[in-house]
């Protein structure tokens, strides 16, 4: 039974329910907010068409946006519940945290001479600097959707505490911010995440918990070696996945790409269509 204990544990079931979470209500949001956004043109229109007419489709984006973030208070809430705080503000500076430190920036400089052929890769604990990258672009994304989404969520009462003309500013920060979120996703952080070599075709780690040894060994070296040091690493091995269970990862994740690549490609190509109206 050892011999099959070949991925490590990398995620645990409260992350997971974080990761699967957000990712439906992201693509939840996008779908209404494009929808939103293009309704002028046929394809918009048909894309609102799921969910009824403007004002429907509307509600569900604002209701959708309300969910997410109790989420994100709830996460911050189960964070403030994870740090130890007898030992604050140097518990936060560990390699088990995703708080940036000067290795990360080491990290990052080390990787990009890397990529030139300057040096080699980069040793990497448990988090490389671009998971906590993305980790924390998450953070201020938002904090930025959310204070702006909360004032058009209510434009009347909004304009009861602010004048006017900042609701207009506050609709092109909430776009323009939802746009760079969704670019960014549905390109980079898909492609970064599942295509580079050791990920092909799919990367079910968010999925499953776990990812293979020999590929934390490549990615994650200092992790894998902190954790033999430590004595930890055999109790974090675990089994694969059932094949059916696998199976299901990947269409799942896969049906979230194809809608990203989806609304990106359709967006790029009627966004002239916006200009004519």
């Amino acid at each position: 039974m050892a011999d099959d204990r070949t991925r490590l544990r990398r995620f645990t079931m409260v992350q997971r329910l974080w990761h699967g979470g957000l990712v439906l209500l992201f693509m939840l949001l996008s779908v209404t907010g494009i929808a939103w956004m293009y309704f002028e043109t046929p394809w918009g229109r048909d894309l609102a068409s799921v969910f009824g007419d403007y004002g429907d489709v509307l509600e569900v984006h604002r209701i959708a946006g309300l969910v997410m973030l109790a989420g994100f208070a709830m996460h911050i809430v189960y964070l403030l519940c994870r740090v130890d705080w007898k030992g604050f503000p140097w518990s936060l500076l560990g390699p088990e945290t995703l708080v940036f430190q000067w290795i990360d920036v080491k990290g990052f400089l080390g990787h990009l001479g890397w990529v030139f052929g300057l040096n080699e890769l980069p040793r990497f604990d448990r988090w490389s600097w671009w998971e906590k990258f993305d980790y924390w672009a998450v953070w201020w994304g938002l904090m930025i959707v959310g204070v702006t989404g909360l004032m058009l969520y209510n434009p009347v009462l909004t304009s009861d505490f602010m004048p006017g003309w900042l609701l207009n500013i506050a609709l092109w920060i909430h776009r323009i911010e939802a746009v760079l979120a969704m670019g960014h996703i549905f390109t980079i952080h898909f492609t970064v995440e599942n295509w580079r070599p050791s990920s092909f075709p799919f990367n079910a780690a968010m999925f499953d918990g776990t990812i293979e040894l020999e590929e934390a060994k490549h990615e994650h070296p200092e992790w894998v070696a902190r954790m033999e040091r430590e004595g930890h690493l055999g109790a974090a091995l675990v089994p694969p996945p059932p094949v059916p269970l696998r199976i299901c990862y990947f269409v799942f994740g896969y049906a979230i790409i194809f809608l990203g690549l989806f609304l990106l490609v359709f967006a790029i190509a009627n966004a002239a269509l916006l200009t004519l109206f």
